[in-house]
C-alpha cells in the first residue's frame, strides 16, 4: 500500500495545503460575517458555498487565464507553482488540456455566478433557493464526472497514482469533496422540497375541509 512518505512533502506541497487552509479561515469569516441569522444547517451550507466561490475565482480562474495565455508548465508565480504541484498528480493540469480547460471556463463563470446567487438567497430565504442549489449540484458532479471519466476510459495515462500525496491527497480528496458536498446539497433540497409540498397539500386538505 502507497503511503505518503516526507519525501513527498516538498516545500511548495506544504505552501499549497497552507493556501487552502487559508481559503477555508476566509470561508469562515465570511460565514461568520454574514451568516449569523442563518440556522446552523444553513452556515455550514454558506460555509460550503464562500469556500467553493474562493477556489474558484482565486485558483480555477487564474488556472484558465495561464491556459488561454499559455500552459502552466511555462507560466511563473506563486500560482503557477501551485498548479505545477497539482500537474505532478494529473498532468493534463500543465499542458492546457482542451477539455479540461473547457470544463474549468464553465465552473469559473458559471458555477461561481450560481454559488453567489445561491448565497444570496440563502442569506435572503428566496422562493429560487433549491432550484439554484439543484442547479449548481448538479453542474459541480458533471463538471467532476467530465474531468476524470475520459482519462479513465483509456486507462488514466495522466494521473500519478503511485504516490501517496498525490493519490490521496490531490486526486481523491480534493476532487471527492467536490462530489460528497453536492451530493448532500442534492438530498437535502429534496428533504426540503419533500417538506414544503407535505405543508401545501395539508394547507390543501384543511381548505377543502372547510369548504365542506
Amino acid at each position: 500500500m502507497d503511503s505518503i512518505v516526507p519525501s513527498s512533502l516538498s516545500l511548495v506541497s506544504v505552501l499549497s495545503l497552507l493556501a487552502c487552509s487559508i481559503q477555508v479561515l476566509a470561508a469562515v469569516l465570511l460565514t461568520h460575517r454574514y451568516g449569523r441569522r442563518s440556522s446552523v444547517k444553513d452556515r455550514w451550507i454558506l460555509l460550503w458555498l464562500y469556500y467553493d466561490v474562493i477556489v474558484h475565482l482565486t485558483l480555477e480562474g487564474p488556472f484558465v487565464y495561464m491556459s488561454m495565455v499559455g500552459t502552466v508548465q511555462t507560466s511563473e508565480g506563486p500560482l503557477a507553482e501551485l498548479w505545477r504541484e497539482y500537474g505532478k498528480a494529473d498532468s493534463r493540469w500543465l499542458v492546457s488540456d482542451p477539455a479540461i480547460v473547457s470544463i474549468e471556463i464553465l465552473t469559473v463563470v458559471l458555477d461561481s455566478l450560481l454559488a453567489v446567487l445561491l448565497i444570496h438567497a440563502i442569506l435572503r430565504d428566496k422562493y429560487y433557493r433549491h432550484f439554484l442549489q439543484i442547479t449548481l449540484s448538479v453542474c459541480e458532479l458533471y463538471g467532476g464526472w467530465m474531468t476524470f471519466c475520459p482519462d479513465w476510459l483509456i486507462g488514466s495515462p495522466h494521473l500519478n497514482t503511485s504516490n501517496g500525496l498525490y493519490l490521496w491527497v490531490y486526486l481523491v480528496f480534493f476532487n471527492g469533496v467536490w462530489v460528497l458536498v453536492p451530493v448532500l446539497l442534492l438530498v437535502q433540497s429534496w428533504f426540503s422540497l419533500r417538506s414544503l409540498h407535505v405543508l401545501r397539500t395539508d394547507h390543501d386538505i384543511n381548505i377543502a375541509k372547510k369548504m365542506m
